[in-house]
């Protein structure tokens, strides 16, 4: 059952994919609604997953690793769909569900899990808090480092004055920058509550010596990044191309500390 239902909303995301390429290659109305359609198709099918799986679980300690990444790709799909709907910047949607399609490609390679996250004991509620907090950070920093390689990208064609169409069907730098930037003051203070939840957490199971930890650390380092990145922004301290730069620096370290995971003991997978 879960092969048919996971692999069948693969097709789907491939699908809609397909016909936002299309229309991002040859400007097919047609091919856009097409691909929309069954984008929203793709999240109604999300989230009726996930309302299911909440529904049967007797506390958040029951979560697994496939339902926090599942929850990702659909805070993507939820963002792109947004962004759709109030932006309109094609090339942005379909690099953003092009991350989600790989990140839903990999949890159903890997099959659902029936082992719990196991992360703390204690203050158990304040798990799905911390988790829901992280995921839509992650989630926003996605976003926003999509849109900060495409300022970098368009930056380089209308250098090189390469006025091709995709080139013409994209916004303004000025516009690309405003965006990036709307999404990292978004996720900033969402990543800051995480770990403050994760803190308080970890206090209230008396394991406080767990704050030194790798992937704690990455994450505060993370968090300095953003907010230098934010300051620079804000005060137009350097060219947007500089700071898209940084953005995409503080990505990647977002990136390598959700790549730690052998050498930290504070995400612990059954």
């Amino acid at each position: 059952m879960y092969g048919l239902s996971v692999h069948g909303l693969l097709v789907l995301y491939a699908l809609s994919l397909l016909f936002y390429f299309s229309d991002f290659v040859s400007s097919n109305r047609k091919m856009k609604r097409m691909g929309t359609g069954l984008l929203v198709f793709v999240w109604v099918l999300q989230t009726g997953y996930l309302i299911y799986r909440l529904l049967q679980l007797d506390n958040p300690a029951g979560l697994t690793r496939f339902e926090t990444l599942f929850f990702f790709v659909w805070l993507l799909v939820t963002i792109s769909l947004a962004a759709s709907r109030l932006v309109r910047i094609e090339p942005f949607v379909f690099a953003v569900n092009v991350v989600g399609f790989s990140v839903l490609a990999t949890v159903a390679a890997e099959g659902p899990s029936a082992a719990p996250l196991r992360l703390w004991d204690a203050a158990q509620y304040l798990l799905i808090v911390h988790i829901s907090l992280a995921l839509a950070a992650y989630a926003l920093f996605t976003a926003g480092a999509v849109l900060s390689l495409m300022y970098l990208l368009l930056h380089r064609q209308l250098k090189s004055r390469s006025w091709n169409a995709v080139v013409r069907r994209m916004p303004s730098l000025e516009t690309i920058d405003r965006y990036a930037y709307g999404a990292v003051l978004a996720g900033t203070p969402l990543l800051i509550l995480s770990l403050a939840v994760a803190a308080a957490t970890l206090l209230a199971a008396h394991r406080a010596e767990w704050l030194a930890d790798w992937k704690v650390i990455a994450a505060l380092v993370a968090v300095i990044v953003y907010i230098i990145y934010i300051a620079k922004r804000k005060r137009r301290m350097d060219p947007g191309l500089l700071t898209a730069r940084w953005n995409l620096y503080a990505f990647g370290v977002l990136l390598a500390n959700s790549l730690i995971g052998a050498a930290s003991r504070f995400h612990s997978w059954s």
